[in-house]
C-alpha cells in the first residue's frame, strides 16, 4: 500500500470542513490533497490529481454529493459525511464505503478511515499478485482474508454494495464493488457481461442467442455489452467453414 492515502474533503460548511481537515491531520497515513466547498470544484480536482479517498457532504449548493457521484465514471473510495440520515439507503446504492452523521465524532472518523485503509490494502494485495503473475488474490470476507484462485471462480455477482463470488465449492461475500474486483481479474479469463455479472470465460459451455450457459446457470448479456462480449469470446476461437 502507498505510504500515504491521498484524500479530499468536499463540504460547503466552513466549520465542518475545518473539523475534517483537523481529523485528517491526526491520522499519519492520510494526506490531504485538497478541500473544496462544491461538487464542480471537486470534480475538477479529481480530474487533476490521483485521489484515493473522498469525504463527501450530500447537501451542497448546485450539484449535490449524490448527483456528483452519479456523474463520476470511476469515483475514489467515498465516505459520506452529512447531517441528513435520510439519504443513507440511496448513498449505499452508489457503493459508498461508509456513512457518518454530523457532527462527526473523532472515534467514528477513525473507524471509517481504518475501513478505507483495509480496503485499499486488499486491492493492493490483489494488484501485486497480478503483477507477479500469480494465479490467485485475497478477498476480505468479514474478519478473514480468503485466498481465491482465479481458476476456481465460476461467476461474480453484484448485490448493491457487495459482491458474491461463486466457485465450485463455496460462496464468498465481500464488501467490494464489481468494478474493483473486475480491475484485479485477468482480462483473458473473465468478462463482464452486464452491469451485475462477471463470468469465467473458460467455464462457458455454450452461447444461445443472448444467453450464456455455464452448467445449470444462465446469464443474459446486457444490450450495451453484447457486441463487445461476443467479439472477445469468438475472436480467434470460432471455427469457420473453409
Amino acid at each position: 500500500m502507498p505510504t500515504k492515502i491521498n484524500c479530499i474533503i468536499i463540504d460547503d460548511e466552513p466549520l465542518a470542513q475545518k473539523g475534517m481537515e483537523r481529523f485528517v491531520s491526526e491520522i499519519p497515513y492520510l494526506n490531504l490533497a485538497g478541500s473544496c466547498d462544491n461538487a464542480v470544484m471537486a470534480m475538477e480536482m479529481l480530474s487533476e490529481k490521483k485521489i484515493d479517498l473522498m469525504f463527501l457532504d450530500i447537501k451542497m449548493p448546485g450539484m449535490s454529493g449524490l448527483q456528483m457521484m452519479k456523474n463520476l465514471s470511476d469515483p475514489p473510495i467515498t465516505i459520506i459525511t452529512t447531517a441528513f440520515p435520510d439519504f443513507a439507503l440511496s448513498s449505499y446504492e452508489l457503493s459508498i464505503l461508509d456513512y457518518i452523521i454530523k457532527p462527526v465524532p473523532f472515534d467514528r472518523f477513525v473507524k471509517a478511515v481504518t475501513k478505507a485503509k483495509e480496503y485499499i490494502e486488499l486491492l493492493d494485495k490483489a494488484g501485486s499478485g497480478r503483477t507477479k503473475g500469480n494465479d490467485f488474490c485475497f478477498i476480505r470476507c468479514e474478519s478473514k482474508y480468503e485466498k481465491l484462485f482465479f481458476d476456481e471462480i465460476i461467476f461474480i455477482e453484484s448485490l448493491q454494495n457487495y459482491v458474491v463470488i461463486h466457485t465450485q465449492t463455496r460462496r464468498l461475500i465481500s464488501y467490494l464493488t464489481i468494478k474493483s474486483i473486475e480491475d484485479h481479474l485477468p482480462s483473458d479469463l473473465f468478462i463482464k457481461i452486464n452491469k451485475s455479472f462477471i463470468i469465467s470465460i473458460p467455464k462457458i459451455d455454450n452461447i444461445s442467442g443472448n444467453i450464456i450457459h455455464i452448467g445449470s446457470d444462465s446469464f443474459s448479456m446486457g444490450r450495451p455489452f453484447r457486441s463487445q462480449v461476443l467479439e472477445k469470446l469468438l475472436k480467434d476461437h470460432l471455427v469457420k467453414r473453409t
